[in-house]
């Protein structure tokens, strides 16, 4: 016989569950739903807050509805209008919210519950996503109110995937509800003459948010694919928003062939392996598919490639060749200087170095790389002394290499990066 509190217990857990997912999957139209109805977005996020809370105390004994984005919605709806009838606020918006709620709940009496009106809820979640970008936010906080609101992610899980404390992120969160209601940030997507600088800080979050968990820059893993994956999720979305960007395509497109090697970038023991020494028979094809698909969506508006669309490019070429060998260097080092042109800046000018290294030898990337360090743009930045590093092993000056894969182990806060440099020092 099943003991009833063991029962109990279950039935909590089960909706506990079933509220996580269904926040992670509804968390945006939700939210952005409630923002246009009550026209304040840091407001708009407690009361859905207040309906999870709802939720889990009552989805144990009623069971999860049919509609559960629709009822976290309506839940939140009465607790605003309670709100301002509280405060005694009967005015023309609490009669508009009242009337609207009153008419959906007719509806769903009269007819089974609907899915989302795709039409006026993607325009909701596009608000959104810049709402959560919008420039007067630092980048920590566009960061941070991007994966909660947009993402759906916790607190505590964006605090474990950027190493912070839960504190910090809540902090960062909550002043950055309340700088968006001290500037009275709309909401709206921009307008023509502001749109293009504002969706390149929505991809510019994203962009950092995958490079993270590609290459996590603290911490005892090399890599944090869950974080790769949410900011490819959200860039899909995007994608199906602003269909005629080509640079929201330029981006999925890059995250997609990128992410497309993570299944041969760690070993069993979550060890970094480089690019020369992974099984290309565990690269995803389907993710290969899909990015090549992104790329010529791109593509296909005409109106050439932007930075993202090159970065894309380029790992297109990796993830079609063989082998490193039979990788077309050439063309790699023709998109990069292309890139640098479009988007100059040191980082681009490192990686190209690292391609005309295969492409011509390391004694003309050394040159490369040798104007880098004069110039100190990337004074602290580990892939620096790391690839000069490589570049002096092929060119047999072994004792300085061993100090620049010594340099760069200083500079990483990643365990596993580290122990890999110093492991290439000791090889040296």
């Amino acid at each position: 016989m099943v003991d009833p509190e063991e029962r109990r217990l279950d039935s909590v857990e089960s909706a506990r569950r079933s509220v996580a997912a269904v926040w992670r999957i509804e968390s945006a139209r939700i939210v952005a739903t409630l923002t246009r109805v009550v026209g304040d977005f840091g407001l708009a996020e407690d009361l859905a807050q207040e309906a999870l809370a709802d939720a889990l105390a009552q989805w144990p004994e009623s069971g999860v509805p049919s509609n559960p984005g629709a009822w976290l919605t309506s839940v939140a709806k009465r607790k605003a209008i309670d709100g301002w009838r509280r405060r005694e606020r009967y005015d023309d918006r609490l009669t508009a919210i009242a009337r609207d709620l009153e008419a959906e709940e007719r509806r769903a009496a009269e007819v089974p519950e609907l899915p989302w009106d795709p039409d006026r809820i993607d325009d909701d979640v596009l608000r959104l996503v810049f709402v959560a970008c919008h420039p007067v936010l630092s980048r920590e906080a566009r960061v941070a109110l991007t994966l909660r609101v947009v993402g759906g992610l916790s607190s505590d899980e964006i605090a474990r995937a950027f190493l912070v404390p839960t504190s910090t992120v809540q902090q960062r969160i909550v002043r950055a509800k309340k700088t968006l209601a001290a500037a009275k940030v709309p909401f709206v997507v921009p307008g023509r003459e502001e749109f293009t600088d504002r969706l390149g800080a929505v991809l510019g979050v994203l962009y950092l948010v995958f490079n993270e968990g590609h290459s996590a820059s603290a911490g005892d893993d090399w890599m944090r694919p869950d974080l790769s994956r949410e900011a490819l999720r959200l860039g899909r979305i995007l994608a199906e928003l602003v269909p005629r960007e080509p640079e929201v395509h330029g981006l999925v497109a890059l995250m997609e062939l990128t992410a497309a090697r993570f299944p041969a970038r760690i070993d069993i023991a979550g060890d970094p392996i480089l690019l020369a020494d992974q099984d290309r028979r565990r690269w995803d094809r389907g993710a290969i598919v899909r990015g090549r698909s992104a790329l010529a969506r791109a593509d296909d508006l005409g109106r050439g490639r932007g930075a993202y669309a090159l970065q894309a490019a380029i790992a297109e070429c990796h993830d079609l060749a063989p082998s490193v060998d039979d990788t077309d260097w050439d063309r790699i080092v023709l998109l990069y200087e292309a890139l640098g042109r479009l988007a100059p800046s040191p980082v681009v000018e490192l990686n190209r170095a690292a391609a005309v290294a295969m492409a011509e030898g390391p004694a003309a990337a050394l040159e490369i790389v040798d104007g880098l360090v004069a110039g100190g743009a990337l004074a602290g930045y580990r892939f620096l002394p790391a690839t000069r590093a490589e570049l002096l092993v092929r060119l047999g000056r072994t004792d300085e290499a061993r100090a620049e894969f010594e340099a760069a182990a200083r500079l990483t806060g990643n365990e596993r990066e580290r122990r890999l440099l110093l492991e290439r020092a000791a090889d040296s």
